[in-house]
């Protein structure tokens, strides 16, 4: 009890200072079938803070996508500081440099991973990319309209901390899941991109993955913590998406760079990473944005909805 009223307080103070897959579908990569009309879904994995996990969901969550038979592509967004590809053993050539600077498209940039995963790598040590400009992540965003045959999902993975960066990208999706630990820093860190995303982007809906936690209770108490306090200070709703419990095998797999839903699909993070793509799988149409807001495949949205 102590503890949910020092969150609230800390919470407070914050404040004040500032659908199943189609039955069938064409053979080509993504193309979903004209009878259900079911446009790419792009999906923002956010967590505020560093060190929550965020990567490691984005990557199996992709994954375990993936292996239930779905086209993906997971975009490494963290601008500079990429970690994608290393999480999955892969060596890339080019980035989203490349595509900026004009010497490649958007295709070129896939590489295949296990399961036939599709990434598109942000480069990591080049300080260009971590300095880019809102014009320049709009670019980004808007080289996904290229795509010839979207896929069924495209999972962002965003970098930490509350950037312009980080803000479009999570904006321009058609879902954010936020994933959250058990540590002070954590929740209040959440609280604010909830905020930030609110009230300066218009997003509404989130959903919140309970990361590192020992069982269903405990994830669930972290979810009525931070929700307590957003449904008392902000217009959003933030619904419960799952958890993914300590495991060392899911240390073992990230040693070993790869995915625990490829390597121990069996293990207790292996089963979260199943259930949490189950959950996915059901969620139903996203909301049509508008013309005047930047988002990914945002003509493949326009035709589809006539505009």
């Amino acid at each position: 009890m102590n503890q949910a009223i020092g969150l609230e307080s800390m919470l407070r103070a914050l404040t004040e200072r500032q659908g199943k897959p189609p039955a069938a579908r064409d053979q080509a990569f993504g193309l979903a079938t004209p009878a259900t009309g079911r446009r790419c879904r792009a999906i923002a994995v956010a967590g505020g803070k560093g060190g929550v996990g965020k990567t490691t969901v984005s990557v199996n969550l992709g994954m375990a996508l993936a292996m239930a038979g779905h086209e993906v592509i997971l975009l490494d967004a963290d601008m500079g500081l990429a970690n994608v590809d290393v999480l999955l053993g892969l060596t890339p050539t080019r980035h989203i440099g490349h595509l900026l600077d004009g010497s490649c498209g958007i295709e070129d940039l896939l590489i295949t991973g296990p399961r036939g995963l599709k990434v598109v790598p942000a480069g990591s040590g080049a300080r260009r990319l971590a300095q880019l400009s809102n014009g320049e992540h709009a670019a980004v965003i808007r080289a996904f309209d290229d795509l010839v045959m979207p896929p069924d999902y495209l999972l962002v993975d965003t970098a930490a901390g509350l950037s312009d960066n980080v803000a479009m990208f999570a904006a321009a999706a058609d879902d954010v899941v936020l994933v959250v630990c058990d540590e002070p820093a954590s929740l209040t860190d959440a609280y604010a991109m909830l905020k930030v995303l609110s009230r300066e982007f218009g997003v509404r809906r989130f959903r919140m993955v309970a990361n590192m936690v020992r069982n269903a209770g405990e994830a669930r108490q972290l979810h009525q913590k931070l929700a307590r306090v957003t449904d008392r200070f902000l217009d959003v709703a933030l619904e419960f998406m799952g958890m993914v419990p300590h495991d060392e095998r899911l240390k073992q797999a990230i040693r070993r760079q790869s995915s625990v839903v490829d390597l121990w699909p069996s293990s207790r993070s292996g089963q979260a990473f199943k259930q949490l793509a189950g959950a996915v799988d059901t969620w139903s149409e996203p909301e049509r944005l508008g013309l005047d807001r930047i988002a990914f495949f945002s003509r493949q949205a326009a035709a589809a909805t006539g505009w």
